[in-house]
């Protein structure tokens, strides 16, 4: 488990900065675990011709049509599939953090593997503030103060491969609008240096967040992030949990009570995702967002 020293410090970060780094998180035999079966959810994954949807569980597929090999590069609530993804989720070590930020109910509203393979091109995220995937603002207490979003490094993460961008203290700046124009899609294009300045940022301000497999990086809804594409020959995965206070938030699933684990329950409920209950039945998504 983790140190006290180790949660105490990350908690300060968080709130002194807008994330914080927490090294070694997950032991070397968990972790090889993580790996193994995120392998072996990508392979799932690659079955599917376009992205497929049963529910929350999504696998967001680049057909080889258009990028001439098919890639898998976002996996959503992989859970539903996989009984180990639905207890790693409550893994005790993400309430060690959570408890000090927002208490032992908690329930999850993201679980995602973003995977960067090499050569698929739309693998970078323009800068952005988690807020504004936060449509139903009415669902939350205090959205921003009661939610906590969790990075896990599954492969090393470096700024050849993309590794994620953050904003020291851009969490005290208020909501930015970053990426909100145009059609507001974050993985289409990079976001310019003059962007960045038009809102009070000076690119020297952005900082790398190189991480070893098995460290872990926090951040909030406010915290300025995003990355570049991948230009390694290595492919790089990433974990990311986004947890909120359960007594006042109406989204998500329940992760812990009282701080005890919780798995899914008979039915998805409503997290991010809308449009979930217009259609619970297995499809494809064709939607060519990409060009």
């Amino acid at each position: 488990m983790l140190s006290e020293q180790a949660i105490s410090a990350a908690i300060e970060q968080f709130h002194d900065e807008g994330y914080a780094i927490v090294r070694n998180f997950l032991p070397e035999n968990e972790l090889s675990e993580l790996q193994k079966k995120t392998a072996e959810l990508r392979e799932i994954a690659l079955e599917h011709p376009v992205t497929y949807r049963h529910g929350n569980l999504t696998y967001e597929i680049l057909p080889e049509e258009h990028f001439g090999k098919r890639y898998v590069i976002q996996a959503y609530w992989f859970a539903w599939a996989d009984a180990y993804f639905d207890k790693f989720r409550s893994n005790p070590r993400y309430l060690q953090l959570l408890e000090p930020l927002i208490g032992r109910n908690v329930k999850q509203v993201t679980q995602q593997i973003h995977w960067k393979p090499p050569g698929a091109r739309l693998t970078g995220y323009r800068f952005h503030q988690d807020l504004r995937f936060r449509e139903s603002r009415e669902s939350y207490e205090d959205v921003v103060r009661d939610t906590v979003t969790m990075g896990l490094a599954i492969d090393r993460a470096t700024p050849e491969n993309g590794c994620l961008k953050i904003v020291p203290r851009s969490h005290t700046m208020g909501y930015l609008g970053l990426s909100d124009n145009g059609d507001g899609q974050i993985m289409k294009g990079l976001t310019q240096d003059d962007e960045l300045v038009q809102v009070g940022i000076h690119p020297s301000q952005v900082i790398d967040v190189v991480l070893e497999p098995g460290d872990l990086v926090v951040w909030g809804l406010m915290t300025v992030h995003g990355s570049l594409p991948n230009e390694s020959i290595r492919e790089r995965a990433f974990a990311i949990s986004s947890y909120v206070r359960g007594e006042t938030s109406q989204r998500g699933e329940w992760t812990f009570k009282d701080g005890k684990p919780q798995l899914l329950g008979e039915s998805p409920q409503l997290c991010k995702n809308e449009k979930l209950f217009a259609n619970l039945e297995p499809h494809y998504d064709a939607t060519k967002w990409f060009l």
